[in-house]
């Protein structure tokens, strides 16, 4: 009987001390709430950060197209001052004493005679073509300094990383929207683009590959020849088309490209210094594998891709190297050839004089010969 009423007494002295131990530690939570209510936050944002923070934020361009915006120009084109048949855009990009330099796009001015520039202030001034050239689709045309309002900073397409912002200026679908302002990011670099200038004949096709920038950002007819931008505002390519459909007619929307401004001034200081572009040949006509046949040219059904020569200049680098009839080029120097626009494409890149190793399959053997390229 003693044994029961002592542990009754100490059950009930227990619970007694349990309860006031959560009511101190209770009041104690509600103490450190008061005195610091971030508290409970703080703990969470603690665990997360232990784990990599990626931060987006989005205060505009606004600071960036302001640099840019004064250096963008309407192109006007047409057979004389009154007779104005289109105009495309354009960007001054340099000064060189008493001339400003603008760089558009070959197809804005190719078959032109008269050529106007409007600023953005609304200001006129006559231009004079210095050249350019189709393969680029690059061309550059002088105003004088005193005419122009500002002058591009220029950046590199190099350094451009997928997914960084880019934007466009220029003037799409008609002068009422002129120095539009348009945004995007960059979607796609090297981007192997055939032009649309095809001609289709039993010895040549007279089309070739470009090396373009993809972006996102909205361009139209107009914005031909504008300047593509860096969120610092300074220019990384011209524009010069945009893909509207795939072959099938369905639309595509937001696929446009741009010349890699490395490329557009390496063609503009020729066009400045001699007043063209001087590319090496190699003094062949090409047809298709597909289109062999219709130039007498019978294929073995293995040889699946290539350049066919469909003939040699006599006297050209080719004729030296002992090209023929016939031959399908499969490589140059290491690259492959797909088809004769990869052929143009790669010796375009090269410079007369330069000496270049072609592969070649003649009567199902593969040879090779090195070529010193001219003009």
């Amino acid at each position: 009987m003693v044994n029961k009423k002592i542990n009754l007494k100490f059950i009930i002295f227990a619970l007694f001390g349990i309860i006031i131990s959560a009511l101190v530690g209770a009041c104690s939570l509600l103490i450190v709430l008061k005195m610091n209510p971030d508290w409970a936050t703080q703990k969470i944002t603690n665990v997360t950060k232990t784990e990599k923070e990626v931060t987006v934020t989005d205060e505009g361009i606004s600071d960036a197209v302001d640099k840019l915006y004064n250096a963008t120009v309407i192109v006007k084109v047409g057979s004389s001052e009154d007779n104005y048949v289109g105009w495309g855009s354009g960007v001054v990009y340099k000064t060189e004493g008493s001339d400003a330099y603008i760089l558009t796009n070959h197809h804005v001015v190719e078959n032109q005679k008269y050529i106007n520039i409007t600023f953005s202030n609304n200001t006129e001034s006559e231009a004079t073509l210095i050249g350019s050239d189709q393969y680029a689709d690059v061309a550059v045309i002088k105003v004088n300094v005193d005419s122009i309002v500002d002058v591009a900073e220029l950046g590199s397409s190099d350094d451009l990383k997928l997914g960084d912002t880019v934007f466009a200026i220029g003037t799409p679908i008609s002068l009422n929207y002129k120095f539009t302002v348009t945004r995007g990011i960059l979607s796609g670099k090297d981007r192997m683009v055939a032009t649309s200038s095809t001609k289709t004949g039993t010895n040549i096709m007279d089309a070739w590959y470009m090396n373009l920038l993809q972006i996102d950002a909205t361009i139209n007819s107009g914005n031909s020849g504008g300047p593509l931008a860096n969120s610092n505002g300074q220019v990384v390519g011209i524009n010069n088309s945009k893909l509207s459909n795939n072959g099938s007619g369905a639309s595509i929307e937001n696929m446009g490209f741009a010349i890699p401004i490395e490329v557009a001034l390496n063609v503009a200081e020729q066009l400045i210094n001699t007043g063209t572009v001087t590319r090496p040949l190699l003094g062949v006509s090409m047809t298709t594998i597909e289109g062999a046949a219709q130039n007498g040219i019978e294929l073995d059904e293995s040889i699946k891709y290539g350049a066919v020569v469909n003939d040699v200049e006599s006297g050209s680098s080719a004729d030296k190297a002992g090209l023929k009839k016939g031959d399908v080029i499969v490589k140059f120097d290491e690259f492959k050839v797909d088809n004769f626009m990869y052929l143009k494409y790669y010796l375009y890149r090269h410079k007369v004089g330069d000496s270049i190793k072609l592969t070649y399959i003649r009567n199902g053997k593969e040879n090779s010969v090195v070529i010193k390229l001219s003009n």
